[in-house]
């Protein structure tokens, strides 16, 4: 693996750890990074720590809170370098990498070191986004499928391709019973929306 491989293996990270990753720099490149300037910081790390930060503080982003302990160093360094002890010391306070994830994805962030495998599929195709909805996702998919595959509607009518799509995929989208069975209320509801005929007819052979 690759040096910033391993810190894919992290399930928690502190704060500051996170923005440095989320700026493409493995954390150990810049042991000290809090008590360097902002000149001499990375590129964008002030920025991805400011909204970590606020996040956190605002209760939108789950995060264990640990703060300054006085020592005398602490003591010191706080009337030197203008520490506030009483504030969270970002680099012991941690967060799940997974709540990380989920926050990262409702800013519509999807790329870069916390998603090596990054897709182009919108949020609303995307079932791990927190407001994915299973009907909508059932009505695109199937309209894109039998637009895309003439064979499909042979003699059939356009919501009848749909539904048959739809009774095929039931289990993808939640459209089964208790008892397995596809629930034809939904995929006929779905079937409607994702139906471009609307004004019937008989159903014409694809060519």
């Amino acid at each position: 693996m690759k040096k910033m491989d391993y810190w894919r293996l992290c399930d928690e990270l502190s704060v500051v750890q996170a923005a440095l990753l989320m700026v493409g720099i493995t954390p150990e490149e810049y042991p000290y990074v809090m008590n360097e300037g902002e000149h001499e910081r990375p590129e964008n790390f002030s920025a991805a720590l400011t909204a970590l930060s606020h996040a956190i503080l605002g209760g939108r982003l789950p995060a264990t809170i640990r703060k300054f302990v006085e020592t005398n160093w602490e003591i010191i360094a706080e009337a030197e370098y203008g520490y506030d002890t009483d504030e969270p010391d970002w680099q012991k306070t941690t967060i799940l990498v997974e709540d990380l994830k989920v926050w990262l994805k409702g800013l519509g962030v999807k790329t870069g070191f916390f998603f090596p495998q990054a897709t182009d599929t919108p949020d609303y195709l995307d079932s791990s986004h927190k407001n994915y909805a299973p009907k909508l996702s059932a009505a695109i998919e199937a309209w894109k499928a039998v637009n895309a595959d003439p064979d499909l509607m042979k003699g059939k009518t356009v919501k009848q391709a749909l539904q048959k799509w739809l009774r095929k995929n039931a289990d993808q989208f939640g459209l089964t019973k208790d008892d397995g069975n596809p629930n034809e209320q939904g995929i006929d509801e779905i079937a409607k929306i994702s139906n471009w005929a609307t004004k019937g007819g008989a159903p014409k052979t694809p060519g």
